[in-house]
């Protein structure tokens, strides 16, 4: 697919908010990038045209948090999960290509946003941790394999497991990490990675390395109670936007 100037002046525009946003908050730069993007092409190419700088800001989030070897360790077996539902995720869409499953994951969220409130009971993550850690492992990936939005399933699993700030971080970008290899395998084997839309993506991993170490010196200055607070109103928000997405 060819594109003109001024989408790919859209395009940096749109991968700098992103990767300030991923670097502010330790990810979310798809869960950004990928509905700004689809409001000017379709939802498969948006998620090819992220593929390459997901992997870079995933990467760096991954070696600034430090402890790579302890964190790899510890999270391996979900990273794992996370891209085994991402080869199934992508298989489905380069299938399926609804947006259905965009409204699904916003009842979803919205749920456990309410979930105090009606009462819903969640220990059973920290309970039950190996089932935990398979079933939202593998939801994560398919999520993403499907939407290109891993991040909610991951921020509820985390939350829920009384993770750090750090661990957060660390988690949800090796399962990123992990899961976009594969993605960017699929595409590339079911002629979905065109050489222009490759260029294109490697292009924007220049603007997205500058806007991400930004968003990483605020990440900084932010505090445990105050990072949660933002996650919550991550959720709600993107949540919204995947309900209005799939009613219009």
């Amino acid at each position: 697919m060819d594109f003109s100037f001024e989408a790919l002046i859209f395009f940096a525009v749109v991968f700098i908010l992103a990767a300030f946003i991923h670097g502010s908050i330790g990810f979310g730069f798809p869960m950004v990038a990928t509905p700004l993007l689809a409001l000017s092409t379709d939802i498969q190419t948006a998620i090819v045209l992220t593929l390459i700088p997901t992997l870079l800001v995933n990467l760096i989030s991954i070696i600034i948090e430090g402890n790579i070897l302890v964190a790899v360790r510890r999270h391996f077996s979900l990273a794992l999960l996370a891209m085994l539902g991402s080869a199934l995720g992508t298989q489905i869409l380069l299938t399926v290509n609804s947006d259905i499953f965009k409204g699904l994951l916003g009842v979803v969220i919205i749920i456990y946003l309410l979930a105090e409130k009606i009462k819903l009971k969640l220990s059973w993550i920290r309970e039950q941790a190996k089932f935990s850690k398979f079933t939202f492992g593998l939801l994560a990936g398919i999520t993403g394999g499907l939407t290109n939005v891993m991040a909610p399933v991951l921020i509820i699993y985390s939350l829920e497991s009384k993770y750090s700030k750090s661990e957060t971080v660390q988690a949800s970008n090796l399962c990123f990490l992990l899961g976009k290899i594969i993605q960017i395998l699929l595409f590339i084997i079911n002629g979905k990675f065109s050489q222009n839309e490759f260029l294109t993506s490697s292009a924007m991993f220049i603007v997205t390395s500058i806007a991400l170490y930004g968003g990483i010196a605020v990440r900084n200055k932010i505090k445990g109670k105050v990072y949660k607070k933002i996650l919550r109103l991550l959720l709600f928000i993107l949540a919204i936007i995947l309900l209005i997405q799939v009613s219009i």
